[in-house]
């Protein structure tokens, strides 16, 4: 009796699950808000689906070292993606790749039918200026204010420091607190200014900006005659090296020159689209309808599986997000297939067991363990092939990894889980327990 309550509690549990998945996927589903950031839960698609503008630069690192290199493509990489998310573009992919001796940087903006003000919005290298605290009496007359409380917060003005004195930047651990660190080194020309900066606003902020946004303000607290400063403040290794990436973005010289650019049409996205839900489709009526006739109440109650496996698949692509593209819906495509092979696993020992001769009950808990076994090192062996696509492979390739790799995790969860609570509850009964036997011995005999 205790063991059917659990049964029932799990059904509970699993119904009001698919149901929430279920809302999630209506035209009418909620927003999510965290704090002031509120975001929808339609499908994001990706360049392929929705249309957009796929361009390609070129790095120019002829005066940089091997070293910087890396550090240096990050940043413009970084100035970038902020650059296009300050334009509206949702979901954009900006990656940076090696062709030969050339060093690229593709953006992909999907939903961007034209390209050219995108074009312009990216630019050329991005742009640092150091700036100084300017007082409230110096601002007020600086800029012709009389109203004190006009002033919003501090203001900062523009020095003749910028990103050309700036050799590098670089991140180090401090040996007193062993806090993250950033190490700014100037040339000759910037110690100089530096120098003068540091000396005429001791315990004032010195304010560092990338493309007219504020990116660092310390403040200083000594002056600084050898060109080389630190900036400190309890930040995290990631923060510190973020930072430190967007000062060489703007510090060393990477012209970044468009060699490339597509435009692909909304109307190819959606006939891509219109293709993809067709074969889907197709495909999950063909499965559905195989295992209902060769498996009997078994097919059905898989088959029940299986929508709750493409409920949960769609409602996580909405809450993750995950970007759709036409092969990350291949990749959901193949698990639909691929989705029921754990019960088709069970199912064949449930048939063994129920062909020696042993009851139904038994069958269905000693199937399941036989198969366990084998369900557990296939899905392993697709799941560190999803893994080795996603590390190593480039934007498309890891959509089909994304949506393969949550194909395989949540087929494992409705073969063991809702196939096999469905199947015990639903086979303790005499009459279903009858049924399958019947279907056992006409598949026998068929064979």
């Amino acid at each position: 009796m205790r063991e059917r309550k659990k049964l029932w509690l799990i059904i509970i549990g699993i119904v009001a699950l698919t149901g929430l998945s279920g809302w999630l996927n209506s035209p009418v589903h909620p927003s999510i808000r965290i704090g002031q950031l509120e975001r929808d839960l339609n499908i994001k698609l990706g360049l392929d689906l929705q249309g957009g503008a796929h361009l390609i630069y070129k790095a120019d690192l002829s005066g940089i070292t091997a070293d910087e290199a890396t550090d240096a493509l990050a940043g413009v990489r970084d100035v970038i993606e902020r650059r296009v998310n300050a334009f509206g573009i949702s979901e954009p992919v900006i990656r940076t790749n090696k062709s030969g001796d050339e060093h690229r940087v593709i953006v992909e903006l999907a939903g961007v039918h034209d390209p050219n003000a995108a074009i312009e919005l990216i630019g050329a290298t991005p742009q640092l200026d150091f700036r100084r605290e300017v007082g409230e009496e110096e601002a007020l007359e600086q800029f012709n204010i009389d109203d004190p409380t006009a002033l919003t917060g501090p203001v900062f003005e523009r020095t003749q420091l910028t990103g050309r004195s700036l050799k590098r930047s670089s991140v180090s651990f401090d040996q007193t607190s062993s806090q993250p660190q950033v190490n700014l080194e100037f040339d000759g020309e910037g110690t100089d200014i530096f120098a003068d900066l540091t000396k005429n606003n001791l315990g004032k902020r010195i304010a560092i900006y990338l493309d007219e946004v504020p990116i660092s303000a310390p403040v200083v607290q000594s002056e600084i005659t050898n060109g080389q400063a630190v900036i400190s403040g309890g930040f995290s290794l990631e923060e510190a090296k973020q930072l430190s990436q967007r000062l060489n973005a703007g510090a060393l010289p990477v012209p970044i020159e468009l060699i490339g650019q597509q435009t692909i049409g909304p109307s190819l996205g959606s006939l891509s689209i219109e293709r993809s839900i067709r074969a889907g489709m197709f495909g999950l009526i063909a499965v559905v309808v195989w295992m209902i006739i060769y498996y009997r109440l078994p097919g059905i109650i898989a088959s029940t599986s299986l929508v709750v496996y493409a409920t949960l698949f769609l409602a996580i692509v909405r809450i993750m997000p995950i970007t759709l593209t036409l092969a990350g819906v291949a990749g959901f495509i193949l698990t639909v297939g691929m989705a029921v092979d754990a019960n088709v696993l069970i199912f064949e020992r449930l048939k063994e067991n129920l062909r020696l001769g042993r009851s139904v009950p038994f069958a269905v808990r000693d199937g399941f363990k036989e198969a366990w076994d084998s369900i557990r090192a296939s899905n392993i062996s697709s799941l560190l092939t999803a893994l080795v696509l996603y590390a190593f492979g480039t934007s498309m390739v890891r959509g089909f990894a994304i949506t393969f790799g949550l194909g395989i995790i949540l087929s494992m969860f409705t073969a063991i889980v809702v196939t096999r609570t469905l199947l015990t509850l639903i086979l303790s009964s005499k009459i279903t327990q009858k049924s399958v036997l019947l279907g056992v011995k006409n598949i026998k005999q068929a064979s």
